[in-house]
C-alpha cells in the first residue's frame, strides 16, 4: 500500500494529480500503532516505525479465505479487462497472462493477475498501480451512488407503507363505525318485534290455535338468532374501535359452565348431539370479565354443536393446573383443514361458501373471542384434523 501511494503521488500529469488529491483526502493509519500519519512521511511520528516496512509486513499478515493476500488488486476482479479497455495491453497478452496465472495456481502457488503481468514483463509496476487505484476509486464511487439510490428507495417505500397503513386504519375505522351504526338501528325495531311476539305467544292478544302457536315459536326462535347476530356485530364494532372494556370480578367457573351448557342443551338435542361436562372440583376463582368470558365459552360450545353432525358428541372440560384454569371444548365434527387453521380468526371468515350456506353465521364469533381473550392476556389454542373433529381451549390465571 505504501508503494502504491508513493508511486501515485509522483505523477505530474492531470490524472495523477487528481488521484493524488483523492488519496490525500483519505486518512492513513500506521500499521504499527494505528494512529493517523502523514501519507508522504517515511516514518511514523508517533511510534517511529518505518511505514513502508510496517505496511509490507502488515500486508503479508492479512489473508483472504484460501490464503490469497489482501492487496489492492484483490478489490479489482476485472483488472485485465480494464487494462485492455485502456489500451495498456492486448487481448493476446491478457490471455497469455491468464494462462500463466492458471499454471502457477495449479502448481500450488498463489498468484494474482497483476503479479502475472509484472512477472511476464507485459506491464510495469506504475501502470498496474495506476489502473488498480483508478478502479478502486470508481468502485467506491459506484458503491456510494448505489447506497444513495438504495436509501432513497427505502425512504420512498417507507412513505408508501406508512400511507397504506394510515389508509387501512381509516378504512377499518369506517367499517367499524358502519357496523356499530347499522347494528343499533336494527336492534331498535327488533326489540319491538320480540316484544309483540312474546305477548302473542303468552296469549296476551287472545287464544291461539296449536298451529298458530307453533308458527309463532318458529318466528320467535328466528328473532332470537337475529338478535344474537346483531349483538355480535355490536360487540365486534366496540372491540374494533378500542372500546372493549373489561369489568373484572371474581368468577366461579363451575356455575358458569353449567348455565352455558343448560342454555345450549336444547340446540344440541335438536341436532342429535350429546354434550358431556367434566369439571375439576378444585377450580379456584378467576379474576376476569365474567360476561365476556361467558360469551367466549358459549361461542366455543355453539360452534362445536354447529359443526358436529347428528349422532356426534361434544365435551367441555374445566381443569386446574400450575395455577391456571383451562377451559376446553372438544368435538368429533367436521374438523378444520391444517392449511385453514390460521384463517379461522379472520373477521367475517368462513372456511368456504358451502360452509356458510350450510351452517350459517357471520364469521365474527372466533374473531371477537380472540380479541376478548387477548384483552385478558390469554389466547385461543386450536387443534383440529379435517373429518375427525376439533379442540378449542384457553387458560386464565387464578385470582
Amino acid at each position: 500500500m505504501r508503494n502504491l501511494i508513493k508511486n501515485q503521488l509522483g505523477y505530474d500529469n492531470r490524472q495523477g494529480k487528481e488521484i493524488r488529491s483523492r488519496l490525500m483526502e483519505t486518512h492513513i493509519t500506521c500499521p504499527q500503532c494505528g494512529l493517523v500519519v502523514d501519507a508522504q512521511a517515511r516514518y511514523c511520528h508517533n511510534c517511529g516505525v518505518d511505514l513502508a516496512i510496517a505496511a509490507a509486513l502488515a500486508e503479508r499478515e492479512i489473508k483472504l479465505p484460501g490464503g490469497t493476500p489482501m492487496t489492492p488488486e484483490v478489490l479489482v476482479p476485472k483488472i485485465g479487462e480494464y487494462l485492455v479497455e485502456k489500451g495498456k495491453l492486448t487481448t493476446d497478452q491478457l490471455d497469455h497472462a491468464l494462462n500463466f496465472q492458471r499454471q502457477t495456481l495449479e502448481a500450488g502457488e498463489s498468484m494474482l493477475l497483476g503479479q502475472a503481468l509484472l512477472h511476464l514483463g507485459i506491464i510495469d509496476r506504475d501502470t498496474l498501480d495506476v489502473a488498480v487505484t483508478e478502479q478502486i476509486l470508481q468502485l467506491q464511487s459506484a458503491l456510494q451512488r448505489a447506497n444513495r439510490e438504495l436509501e432513497d428507495r427505502v425512504q420512498e417505500r417507507t412513505r408508501d407503507l406508512r400511507n397504506a397503513i394510515a389508509k387501512l386504519s381509516e378504512l377499518n375505522q369506517l367499517k367499524a363505525n358502519f357496523i356499530a351504526n347499522i347494528s343499533h338501528e336494527l336492534r331498535t325495531p327488533l326489540t319491538q318485534i320480540k316484544g309483540y311476539l312474546e305477548i302473542m305467544v303468552d296469549g296476551g292478544l287472545g287464544e291461539l290455535k296449536s298451529d298458530q302457536l307453533d308458527t309463532l315459536q318458529v318466528i320467535l326462535k328466528a328473532e332470537k338468532r337475529l338478535e344474537k347476530l346483531i349483538e355480535d356485530l355490536i360487540q365486534f364494532s366496540l372491540a374494533s374501535r378500542g372500546e372493549l372494556k373489561l369489568n373484572l370480578a371474581l368468577l366461579d367457573f363451575p356455575d358458569l359452565i353449567h348455565q352455558i351448557v343448560h342454555a345450549a342443551i336444547f340446540k344440541a338435542k335438536s341436532a342429535g348431539i350429546q354434550v358431556f361436562t367434566t369439571i375439576n372440583n378444585e377450580l379456584p376463582a378467576v379474576l376476569c370479565d365474567g360476561e365476556k368470558i361467558s360469551w367466549v365459552i358459549a361461542q366455543m360450545l355453539d360452534n362445536a354443536i354447529k359443526f358436529t353432525p347428528n349422532g356426534g358428541h361434544v365435551q367441555i372440560n374445566a381443569d386446574y393446573k400450575d395455577r391456571f384454569v383451562s377451559i376446553t371444548v372438544t368435538d368429533n365434527g367436521i374438523g378444520i383443514p391444517e392449511e385453514k387453521l390460521n384463517d379461522i380468526f379472520e373477521v367475517f371468515h368462513q372456511l368456504d361458501g358451502s360452509t356458510t350456506r350450510r351452517y350459517g353465521g357471520t364469521g365474527l364469533g372466533l374473531a371477537l373471542s380472540h380479541r376478548i381473550l387477548d384483552a385478558h392476556g390469554s389466547a385461543m389454542v386450536v387443534r383440529s384434523q379435517a373429518g375427525k373433529g376439533s379442540s378449542f381451549s384457553f387458560s386464565l390465571p387464578q385470582a
